[in-house]
């Protein structure tokens, strides 16, 4: 039986003491670091998309794969298990193992030299990226209260914005110098010299701490974790429009640097530096949006965690049409901003929902329920769809067919919004049964 190593024995108001207001900060700052490694692993592919793809002579579809499906495939899959350990198990055991995990993988991936063998390195890097972020998203539950968790949330998913600009900028450098094949290697190294750090840094701290009685009940059988979840409508609601939204925001973020090189002109330097910047300050953008509505207006009225970032998908509509239509790289840098914030900042309030909403004994299970659909849907199809679309259409547009491959996420932006009003009816619905009953 796998042994549960969280803190037992010391008094809650002990554990409170040495675990106070500046460390818990420390260990958000630090899993968001973890973080930023996990997600520059994951977007480095499409960074070097196109020196890959010469090379290797690559179709968009295979691009597409290599980018989405291939890795979120395994990643939602071993998502689940992983999280059934982390609910019993040392969470920050788990990580610093996964972080070893795919830093080797994508190490492996710089030398590969074929579809096949990047794919399965690939595979690799998405087995080990899943023991990631359930198990912190059960350690920052465990570090803030109910009302803070969307500023731990958004410190945490900062690491999104910081892995896109050091890897933009820093696998466009290293590319432009030294191939690609470096890039991948170095970032996997990276990795693996920061593992052992996570053991140092984080103290695995007492499961339940916030919940009532200041402790988890003890993890139940795996399908109670399934039961709660999918008998939750406004959870199960909000799980899928999560994932339609990813279906948006990976399709744009992941096919964009080939869009301004291929479409716009731009080279992998200017890649490295200007789109760098703007992806990131976009995404610091979004998580300070996202924790904003989760700790100011989700805590007060929950159906403001889906409705407000529904909202903000019908309104960058336009200005997604404006991005692919631009005469020129800058100002499709300039019209890409707002739909990548409004795209983005559904996570943080999705994760604070999920979390507030769900037992201590769960909630890594609950996390990875949500990644899955998240990822499987988002990740794993998005970037394929507009990749096939691209090859279907390029016979007779060229390398415009990505312009009309990248507008086809429109439909599936207005989906989103409508599952994100679903959502939100079905939070009202439960709130009121729980105030009546």
């Amino acid at each position: 039986m796998i042994r549960d190593d969280s803190v037992s024995g010391a008094s809650l108001q002990a554990s409170q003491h040495r675990d106070g207001e500046r460390y818990r900060y420390v260990v958000a700052v630090v899993l968001a670091l973890v973080y930023m490694l996990n997600f520059l692993d994951r977007q480095i592919l499409s960074i070097l998309a196109e020196p890959i793809k010469l090379e290797l002579g690559l179709s968009d579809t295979q691009l597409g794969l290599l980018t989405g499906l291939t890795f979120a495939l395994f990643y939602t899959l071993f998502g689940i298990p992983v999280a059934l350990i982390a609910d019993r198990w040392n969470r920050v055991r788990v990580i610093a193992a996964a972080c070893s995990l795919w830093s080797l993988f994508t190490a492996a991936s710089g030398f590969a030299g074929s579809f096949l063998s990047l794919a399965l390195a690939r595979v690799g890097v998405g087995i080990g990226e899943a023991g990631c972020s359930p198990p912190a998203y059960s350690i920052l539950s465990d570090y803030f209260p109910p009302e803070r968790r969307g500023r731990a949330l958004g410190i945490y998913v900062l690491g999104v914005p910081a892995g896109s600009l050091i890897g933009t900028v820093a696998a466009a450098w290293i590319a432009a110098h030294y191939g690609w094949r470096a890039a991948f290697i170095s970032v996997g190294l990276l990795g693996l010299l920061a593992a052992p750090l996570i053991l140092l840094l984080i103290r695995e701290p007492q499961r339940g701490r916030y919940d009532a009685g200041g402790r988890a009940q003890p993890p139940g059988a795996a399908l109670d974790a399934f039961r709660f979840f999918f008998r939750s409508p406004a959870l199960v609601l909000n799980a899928i429009a999560s994932g339609l939204t990813a279906f948006v925001s990976y399709g744009i973020i992941n096919w964009t640097p080939a869009f301004l090189t291929r479409v716009q002109g731009m080279t992998l330097p200017q890649i490295g530096t200007y789109y760098g910047l703007v992806l990131a300050g976009s995404m610091v953008v979004a998580s300070w949006l996202g924790a904003v509505f989760s700790d100011r207006l989700g805590a007060r009225n929950a159906v403001y965690y889906p409705l407000l970032p529904g909202l903000g998908l019908v309104f960058m509509i336009p200005l997604l049409i404006g991005f692919t239509l631009a005469s020129s790289w800058q100002m499709s840098l300039l019209l890409m901003i707002i739909p990548v914030v409004l795209t983005s900042t559904y996570l943080v309030p999705a994760l604070a929902l999920l979390q507030n909403r769900t037992p201590a004994r769960y909630r890594a299970t609950a996390s990875s329920l949500l990644l899955f659909l998240i990822n499987l849907t988002g990740l794993g199809c998005g970037p394929l769809l507009v990749g096939a679309i691209s090859d279907w259409l390029a016979p007779v547009y060229g390398d415009r067919s990505l312009v009309y491959a990248l507008q086809c996420l429109i439909p599936f932006a207005l989906l989103a919004f409508a599952f994100q009003c679903a959502s939100a009816w079905a939070i009202r619905k439960e709130s009121r049964a729980v105030s009546t009953g």
